[in-house]
Parts: structure tokens; sequence; C-alpha cells
């Protein structure tokens, strides 16, 4: 029975206004006191705007002074981008977690990785489980999505009912798991649905997505008509993808080979809840060199041109035992992932230049379809929900204002499109936006939580844009030069090494100039020659270049 001043709230802190990094938050009772409820708590990865960084957290500065008042995280699948971070953030949280089996044997690994695995409690929930925390009743609702085990949540509270869809689609026949829960979603919408949190990737696309039944079928003769060595490229986490990959290849008399950690990881976890039965044995990477070219399919990670991933390995011949050649095959069952553009072309630049032809959803488009709904696929949904509020999440901010208009046509009442750190009351009266908590996003550079806006990633940047130059100088005992400073260039473009002998001269002129207009006493201090020097220098570097280096001094006294 809600209170009078009860409110039920919502709040993204990752995942809207983008698309990866997954935490939301939900919140009931009076404003003052309200006990909260974290749904996924994903990360996001690192591009060429952020040099070093491979991991991206969320911040969750807000809800880590409430930590006391966290009820429990509840997660609805494995893909990184919704429990990437809670092995880095569990520690500032430490709420109890709600899982179902595969995504709480994946995240398991990565709490022993951590040294957490007995610090942090996993509460298994079973498919069609429910969770009682506190005002909040959740009902694991059957989806599907390129992942086994992806879950809606049916959020129940004493102000009404929230369905988070998280990552979903409609698939009749997804080959692995059960297929959406039509009815129980039906029978939400009989009881009357406040609010539908949901995913908006393929707002923009029309029609359904595709069947996973339909790749496999696909697959096998594509993989029957290759020659020589294949290799199959695809998320690691699709096991759905994994096992259709391995059913063509023996289909067509070939063995399969796992090559990269997350691939054998994924197994694993799949055979613990009684998926992939029947395949043959997975060959180890150094047996499947002993069986013939075209005997062997090698099922690898890396569709993204992640470097350190075993097929960007491979494109390099850096793989210890697996090499591709002229006349082999190399099929990617994947899309490209928005802002992997550059490095996935990189990857199959260098893999064509070994003579490996290439098979991609471009030329071949039956060989993947995507795990998230497509514009008829949304409409089914509101139609079984038929919520009174739509809450768009998971998209850029073109998707979630074209998915809020979408619902419009659809004829829902209501529509919000939220930012990270918006926080919207749902219940009582009218959804809006009521205020803005801190949000933001932590870098993993390292090993080391770092936060965005820190100190040496700007200058990693800065650095990587404008070069560095450094600036050696020795100060006698009276404050004087007691030889010629000593200049560095680093990443910055010269004709030869004449051209760079006359710069670094003139940078050199430049910071001896600057040491003899400091004023004695002015001297005294490192901190005032080191600040003059880079002034001089910078300013130099602009004139010369028209860049603004990193300038490093080193000042010695004798």
């Amino acid at each position: 029975m809600a209170k009078r001043d009860d409110e039920l709230v919502f709040l993204p802190l990752g995942g809207s206004n983008e698309i990866g990094m997954n935490f939301n938050l939900y919140g009931f009772g009076p404003p003052q006191d309200r006990r909260w409820i974290v749904v996924d708590l994903g990360v996001t990865f690192g591009d060429q705007t952020t040099p070093g960084v491979e991991v991206i957290l969320p911040d969750p500065q807000f809800i880590e002074e409430y930590a006391d008042r966290i009820l429990g995280i509840v997660l609805t699948h494995a893909h990184e981008d919704h429990i990437g971070a809670v092995a880095w953030l569990w520690p500032r949280l430490k709420a109890p977690i709600y899982a179902t089996p595969f995504t709480a044997f994946i995240l398991r690994e990565k709490l022993r990785e951590a040294d957490l695995l007995e610090e942090a409690a996993i509460t298994e929930v079973p498919l069609g489980g429910t969770i009682e925390l506190g005002p909040f009743r959740l009902e694991l609702i059957t989806l599907t999505h390129s992942i086994p085990e992806p879950n809606g949540l049916a959020i129940k509270t004493p102000l009404g009912t929230v369905l988070h869809t998280g990552d979903w689609k409609i698939d009749p026949d997804p080959l692995l798991g059960g297929v959406t829960d039509a009815d129980a979603i039906r029978r939400l919408g009989d009881e009357g649905v406040l609010a539908m949190v949901c995913d908006s990737t393929n707002v923009f696309v029309d029609g359904h997505a595709g069947s996973e039944a339909d790749v496999r079928e696909t697959l096998i003769p594509l993989i029957g008509s290759l020659k020589g060595r294949v290799a199959v490229a695809c998320f690691a986490s699709n096991v759905a993808r994994m096992d259709s990959v391995a059913r063509a290849a023996e289909a067509n008399g070939r063995r399969v080979c796992l090559v990269g950690r997350s691939m054998h990881r994924m197994a694993a976890a799949a055979r613990s809840v009684g998926l992939m039965e029947g395949l043959k044995p997975f060959l180890e990477d150094a047996e499947a060199k002993h069986f013939p070219d075209d005997g062997v399919l090698y099922l690898c990670t890396g569709s993204q041109g992640e470097p350190r991933a075993a097929l960007a390995r491979i494109a390099d011949g850096t793989h210890p035992h697996v090499r591709l050649g002229a006349g082999d095959a190399c099929v990617f069952s994947s899309r490209v992932i928005p802002g992997n553009e550059i490095p996935i072309r990189n990857l199959q630049n260098k893999l064509t230049e070994r003579g490996v032809r290439l098979y991609t959803e471009r030329d071949h488009p039956g060989i993947h379809v995507s795990g998230h709904p497509c514009r008829d696929e949304l409409a089914e949904m509101y139609r079984w929900a038929r919520p009174q509020i739509a809450v768009p999440t998971h998209g850029e901010r073109r998707h979630l204002m074209e998915h809020a208009a979408f619902a419009a046509d659809l004829q829902i009442p209501q529509q919000v499109t939220p930012r990270n750190g918006d926080m919207v009351r749902l219940a009582p009266g009218r959804a809006e936006v009521i205020d803005e908590v801190p949000s933001g996003r932590l870098y993993v550079d390292a090993g080391v939580l770092t936060p965005e806006n820190g100190e040496a990633l700007r200058e990693r940047r800065h650095a990587s844009f404008n070069g560095v130059v450094a600036v050696a100088v020795v100060l006698d005992g009276r404050n004087r030069l007691a030889a010629a400073p000593q200049i560095r260039a680093v990443g910055l473009p010269t004709v030869d090494d004449e051209d760079l002998a006359e710069v670094l001269e003139e940078l050199v002129q430049e910071a001896e100039g600057a040491i003899k207009r400091l004023k004695g006493e002015e001297r005294e201090y490192d901190d005032s020659v080191e600040t003059a020097i880079s002034r001089a220098v910078k300013k130099a570097s602009q004139r010369i270049w028209g860049r603004r280096p990193v300038v490093e001094t080193i000042l010695l006294r004798v």
C-alpha cells in the first residue's frame, strides 16, 4: 500500500543517450528516504578518443552515497554492456546480486578474477522466477536475444508495474532457449502496465530482426562451398550462433576449434545449463594443426577488430597455432557495432592482404541477424503490454527521440526520453523529469579507475594530437644556466635531420631567453622557471608547427 508521499522513480546512469554501459536504478518511497534496486551494471569500450583505455564504466557516484539503501542488483542477461562493470563497482555498492544460472556462471568467473567471489553474494533465480526486494516484486519474463537466458523484468510496486525489457527481439525459432513469453506480457497488459522501459537499438529499421534458424540455414551451404581453412568470427556471447556455426561445420565434415578465451568461457557457461548438447568435443588450437585444412573450422573472437583478440593475431600472423592465407576464407557472422568501423576495416584489409576471402553480412545478408527489435517487433510489444508511459532506453539521442515518436504514433499516452542522470518520476501524476543527478564515466586505465576528465588521459589525448617536447635545463648555484638546454621533440613533423636540428636549436634559444628574462628571485623557484620555459616553447611550437605540444621540463640545480 503506497503512502501519501511515496514516489516511483526511474534513473538511468548509463545506457540512455548511448548504446551500451547500461546502469538503471528504480527508487520507491518518499524523496528523503527512497529504497533502490539496480538493474544491470555494464561497460562500454574505448575508441580512438580514449588512447590507452579499453574499458569504460558508468560513474556510480550518486547511488554510492545511498549504498545502504540498495536492496539488490538484478541482471537481465550476461552481455558485457549489462554485467561487465559488476566486478569493478560492486565494492562501492556491496548489494546482493540476482541472476539466472547462465548469467550467474559468467559473473562468477569475473568475480573470481577480481578476488570477489567469496564476498559478493549471487542468488540464482530460475527462468520465470520472482524476486522480493522490499516494495519491489520482480517477475522474470523470458525473452529472446543473442545470448542465453535474456529476461525482461515486471517490476511491481504499490504505485504500478514497470516492464523493463532489457535487450530483446521476437524470434519464433531461437534454436537455444525459449521463445518470447508473449502470454506473460499480455497478462501484464491486462493487469495494467504503468511504464515500459524499452530497447531502442533498431528503432530506425523496418520489419523484423530475423530468426537465428534462418542464419543456420544460410551457414550450412555457405560453409559447404568453402575450400581450405575456414574461420568464422562472431560474438562469443551469441551462444546460439556458436551452436549454428558448429553444426554447420559438422554438417560439412569439419571439426570445430575454438580460438579465443571468451569462446571457451561462453561454451563452458552454455554447457553448464544444458546447452550445445550433441556436438563433438571442440579441438584445442594446437591439436587442430594436425587436421587437414578442409577438416577444421576455426570459431574466433575478434569480429569487431579488437587488437588483442584471436582474429587480430591471425591477421597479423602472430597467432601461435592458427594461420590463414591464400585460398582460405573468413566469415564475419556479426554486425559492425557503430564506432568500430575503422578497426574492423583495418582487420579485414590485413586478412585480404594475406589472400583470405571475406564473407560479411554486407554481401551475404543471411549470415547474421540482430538481437534487437525492429519496428514491427516494437509495435507488437506495445500491443501486448499497452503501457501508459513509454520510456525509450538503450539508444543514442536520435534513437530515443524516434522511439518516443513511434510510441506516440501507437497511441501510448505519455513518452519520456531521459538522458543519463535524469530522474524520472513515473508515479504519482504525469511522468516527468524531476531532478538531475551526477552521472558520468570512469576509465579503466592500466587497471586503475580514473575519472573521465583525469589529467593522465587529458595529457595523453593532447600528446596524441600535438606531440611532446622535453626540455632539460641545469642551473648553477647562482641560478644561471650551467649549459645550453637539451631538447627532444616526439611526434612533431620535420623534413629531415638537418631540419630537425634547426628547429631544436630555435627552441633551445627560446628556452634560454625565457630563463634570462626571469628576475633573479624568480629563478629561485622551480615552478617559475618551468612555467616560463613551457610558455616560451609552446609559443614557438605554435609558430613553427601550428601546434601546442605537451612540454615537459626537467630542471636540475648544481
